[in-house]
């Protein structure tokens, strides 16, 4: 399960349990409208919840990475897991948003707004 939120310029992303393909096709609709209308968006994903993707999750993620090389700024990736650490590194190859992985939601969005201030 996925719960989305978003604000001006920013995606924040909750999965919990199986992040499955109906998940991230939401997931890519949400940052494709923002992307559209807002320009390059920040993103936080909160992956300390999720306990397993779909392979056909992995290859979307990949697929729609190479797509939005330049339509985030910062992607902030929270997890306690080295897998799913690695994997978000993966994944960054084919974007050139700036990438962080945290333990904390809180370090995330300090780093996130930070940021966002020296701009």
């Amino acid at each position: 399960m996925i719960v989305i939120q978003h604000q001006n310029n920013r995606v924040l992303v909750n999965v919990y349990g199986e992040f499955t393909l109906a998940d991230f096709k939401e997931f890519e609709e949400l940052v494709n409208y923002k992307v559209r209308f807002e320009g390059p968006v920040d993103l936080l994903m909160d992956l300390r919840e999720m306990a397993d993707f779909t392979v056909d999750v992995a290859w979307e993620d990949i697929v729609f990475a190479r797509a939005h090389p330049n339509d985030f700024k910062r992607i902030a990736v929270v997890t306690q897991s080295q897998w799913v650490a690695w994997s978000a590194w993966l994944s960054h190859i084919f974007v050139s948003a700036e990438m962080k992985v945290f333990d904390s939601d809180a370090e995330a969005t300090a780093w996130l707004d930070t940021a966002e201030v020296a701009e």
